[in-house]
């Protein structure tokens, strides 16, 4: 079976998708025949550690170009290079037109919350034209049965941890955590997402943070970390018109490498994210050992169990509170990382892919 692999979409490994894609190339087994396609910027960024063909598509770097390959000379394409199957880790961005090969749509997101209006519309063309939907949680798969897809294409395939990446560092108690370009000072508190939108809860993280200074007087920073999206401005307003404004820091997208130092160092990951289909943060958080603090919401406790403190995002008070606890009871704070390593060890990346594999190949059956 032929398997074709799109990296559009992918934002040169630098998004959710692109993780994902970095981390299933790496552990696709050598006895399958697999080819990449993408932009030729992108020859190198996914098989830098697997050696897998890459076919070359001469197109602009643009969304709208991008999407026009894809409704209109796709099926040609995948007609040319004789693929079986396509894989779209990024459907919901490139909106794949219909094709005869076998089309598998990755989904990390939760499909009733994607895209605007118009894209909304294409989404759901896409899911229903194709033959597979990997799902990584029951979350987002139970959404997709709500809005009227059929339940006998969905299968559940939970997102890895990569324990070469992601692992728990020794405390040396270094005042900082040296990142180049930053040095970020200790203790802090730390949440990794996209600014994208009012439902990633950073505002309301913002706001549990200044009542949590105002009552502890803790010397504890917080740091956000995730690229720019469409809701950016109005976080980096409310950040900057913060009374603890100097104690807020926002990095900007950080590459996955470096992810584990800022995790290492700080004490505790904080995630209010209420729609979550994934929890990828949260999860390569406790395997670095650190205690999570979260939303009830979402996908996180089926990702997670009872490893983390859960709290209501939209509940300023309790998300302080939470904050307030794991500072002051150290044994609160080692139960929780024992708890976390439990559920982290179980979860990798080449039971994600096996079992995304075993899924696409039915399709052949």
């Amino acid at each position: 079976m032929k398997i074709g692999i799109d990296a559009f979409g992918c934002a040169h490994g630098q998004s959710g998708a692109g993780a994902y894609l970095l981390n299933c190339i790496k552990n696709l087994p050598d006895d399958g025949e697999y080819e990449l396609f993408g932009l030729e910027i992108d020859r190198y960024t996914y098989t830098a550690n697997k050696e897998i063909p890459f076919v070359s598509v001469n197109i602009d770097e643009n969304l709208k170009a991008i999407r026009r390959w894809h409704s209109h000379k796709l099926k040609a394409f995948c007609r040319k290079n004789k693929y079986d199957a396509v894989i779209f880790p990024a459907a919901h961005i490139v909106l794949p037109g219909k094709i005869k090969s076998k089309s598998v749509i990755i989904l990390n997101g939760v499909y009733s919350s994607l895209g605007d209006k118009a894209e909304h519309k294409a989404i759901k063309k896409a899911l229903n034209r194709s033959s597979l939907i990997v799902a990584a949680s029951s979350y987002i798969k139970d959404d997709l049965i709500q809005s009227g897809f059929d339940p006998a294409k969905i299968v559940v395939v939970q997102n890895g941890i990569d324990h070469k990446v992601f692992y728990p560092l020794a405390d040396t108690d270094s005042e900082f955590v040296d990142i180049k370009p930053f040095a970020i000072k200790r203790p802090y508190f730390i949440y990794s997402s996209r600014l994208s939108g009012p439902d990633k809860k950073h505002i309301e993280l913002i706001k549990a943070f200044e009542l949590f200074k105002k009552r502890t007087n803790a010397p504890h920073r917080l740091v956000l970390v995730g690229s720019d999206g469409p809701y950016a401005p109005a976080i980096h307003q409310v950040a900057y018109d913060s009374e603890y404004a100097s104690e807020i820091f926002i990095t900007g997208h950080f590459p996955q490498e470096s992810l584990q130092k800022l995790y290492c160092g700080s004490t505790a990951c904080v995630f209010p994210a209420v729609n979550e289909g994934a929890g990828l943060p949260v999860t390569e958080a406790m395997a670095c050992g650190v205690p999570v603090l979260c939303s009830n919401k979402g996908a996180l406790k089926e990702m997670a169990g009872e490893a983390p403190l859960y709290f209501d995002s939209d509940n300023i008070e309790e998300i302080a509170v939470d904050l307030q606890k794991i500072v002051e009871d150290t044994q609160l704070a080692k139960n929780m990382i024992q708890k976390g390593h439990e559920v982290a060890r179980r979860i990798n990346w080449e039971t994600t892919t096996r079992e995304t594999l075993k899924a696409v190949c039915t399709l052949a059956e």
